[in-house]
């Protein structure tokens, strides 16, 4: 049986997904490896658990933090965390092919597989390449953009020009591959009185989440606009960049209005401070994790708002975790289609197809399934002790599994097996469940057609 079970696992260690799978691990170990190192640390209290933890959150771009990382880390250290940042944001196998392309060398065609499932909708052909140049210069530009404005912003604010360099450079990148690593022990709690700073770190978490393909759709449009020769409307662009742009521009103004709504903390005394707080919450809260406000001391409403936003997470191909904005979209489409009694799935005007719609239920149920064993797990584990209720195991745990590192306090509290399965639920909300099953799992294909069972429902 052992046998039988790794020849039929065999052929799965070429799958793209796999290759995903290793790649993301290889780049965790190393990164462990590296924050354990004597001069990485300030005062040599990293532990294992820790540093693993720390390279996971950085490589997943999540942000959940259970040292901080001014005081814990030396500017080595936190290079080292920058770096796992940008890695795991642009992606392990984007690494492998700008490696690839400088040395003159062709990837193979699983790995240009594993890059197509990563940031584009449609076979590339000959504009691989191309197009996989395009994201870096697309992906350089943005951070630089983001570099500069913040850099200028903390000048401002009377900085030292180092300090506020090296600044504007980590939180430009942890920005815009949506890590919410943070140089404060407040995260931006400290500079949120800053509208260039608010403005630019919003920016950049939003183009950040957008994903790699909408992006270069976007910059395409902008330069045939410009040029005069793209058509005008919304049907120029795909039906991807519709959904994402769409479903994105809502959840914003609905998570902007809900926790204005249901409030934040007593700190928002001026309705623009509220306003201002809501919308950068709303912003930050599916995929980022940085924070304007004091999460822990929030309305328990407003952190079901957030926990629900958490889960949906930012949109495919992007740095960000959950069940996607797409995922959420052929939901609701899927839905609407079962109560009005329709035989297939429509979204701006366009069918789905069945092979997409089978794989977002999948994801969505495991998904589902994932969060309630982590919820049942640290609950058992963590909430024996005061500043651990139900409230706050939840949020974490989706926080986790969404990438987006908010936490109301628990983090840095987890015993060593809550840690380790934050670790683990880090990892699976970056590569997402579905890509984890079909790269471990081996696929078991049975020719047999069952007769039908009729079975109540209700």
């Amino acid at each position: 049986m052992v046998k039988e079970f790794f020849r039929r696992l065999r052929p799965n260690t070429q799958m793209p997904q796999t290759l995903l799978i290793g790649g993301f691990a290889g780049v965790i170990l190393a990164g462990t490896l590296l924050l354990l190192l004597p001069w990485s640390q300030t005062r040599g209290e990293v532990g294992l658990v820790d540093a693993l933890f720390t390279a996971t959150s950085a490589v997943c771009v999540t942000g959940l933090i259970v040292v901080d990382t001014s005081t814990a880390f030396t500017p080595f250290g936190q290079v080292v965390i920058v770096a796992l940042i940008q890695i795991g944001g642009l992606g392990i196998m984007t690494f492998a092919a700008l490696a690839y392309l400088m040395l003159g060398r062709r990837l193979s065609l699983a790995s240009q597989a594993a890059l197509h499932d990563a940031f584009f909708q449609r076979d590339l052909g000959i504009e691989f390449k191309k197009k996989f140049l395009q994201i870096l210069f697309i992906t350089a530009g943005i951070e630089l953009a983001g570099i500069l404005l913040i850099f200028l912003a903390l000048l401002w604010r009377q900085t030292p020009v180092m300090d506020a360099l090296f600044s504007a450079f980590f939180h430009s990148i942890s920005a815009f591959c949506n890590a919410g690593f943070s140089l404060y022990k407040d995260s931006l709690i400290g500079l949120r009185d800053s509208p260039v700073i608010m403005a630019t770190v919003m920016s950049l978490i939003v183009l950040g989440g957008l994903g790699h393909m909408v992006l270069s759709e976007l910059l395409y449009y902008g330069k045939s606009r410009l040029s005069g020769s793209a058509p005008v409307g919304p049907r120029s662009l795909s039906s991807h960049t519709r959904v994402v742009l769409r479903m994105t521009l809502v959840l914003i103004i609905l998570g902007c209005a809900g926790l204005f709504i249901l409030g934040l903390t007593s700190s928002e005394s001026t309705w623009g401070m509220k306003l201002s707080s809501a919308l950068f919450q709303s912003v930050t809260a599916r995929t980022a994790g940085f924070n304007t406000v004091d999460i822990g001391i929030m309305p328990l409403a407003s952190l079901l708002l957030i926990i629900l936003l958490m889960f949906i997470g930012g949109s495919p191909g992007s740095c960000a975790g959950g069940i996607k904005t797409t995922g959420l979209a052929i939901t609701l489409a899927e839905f609407k289609a079962k109560l009005k009694g329709e035989d297939q799935v429509v979204l701006m005007d366009r069918r789905v197809p069945k092979p997409i719609l089978d794989r977002t239920i999948v994801l969505i149920r495991m998904s589902i399934l994932w969060n309630l064993l982590g919820l049942l797990l640290l609950l058992y584990t963590e909430t024996g002790r005061p500043g651990a209720g139900f409230h706050d195991v939840l949020f974490e745990q989706i926080s986790a599994f969404g990438t987006v590192g908010l936490s109301t306090g628990l983090t840095d509290k987890l015993t060593v097996i809550g840690r380790l399965w934050i670790t683990a639920t880090m990892f699976v909300g970056r590569l997402g469940p579905l890509t984890l099953a079909i790269g471990v799992l081996p696929a078991i294909h049975i020719p047999v057609k069952y007769p039908e069972g009729r079975i109540m429902i209700g």
